[in-house]
């Protein structure tokens, strides 16, 4: 029971740093330029009508994301 209430610790650390540094990198602007703008995504406008997919900028947040917890789980 106190090696799991451990690991539990440990990982509840690593996700509230995690979500501290992704806080902080949107507080700063970071990728304001960029992000959702990348070559790939999808943007259509015509006349009074606009629709934007960010296809790239969700597969490259999903890839980063997938690196995370995988070296997490190790």
């Amino acid at each position: 029971m106190g090696r799991t209430v451990n690991e539990l610790g440990k990982m509840l650390f690593i996700f509230g740093l995690m979500i501290a540094g992704i806080g902080l990198l949107i507080w700063t602007g970071f990728g304001k330029d960029w992000l959702g703008r990348l070559p790939g995504d999808i943007h259509y406008t015509k006349g009074n009508f606009s629709f934007h997919f960010p296809l790239v900028t969700c597969l490259l947040l999903s890839l980063i994301l997938t690196l995370l917890l995988w070296l997490f789980r190790k």
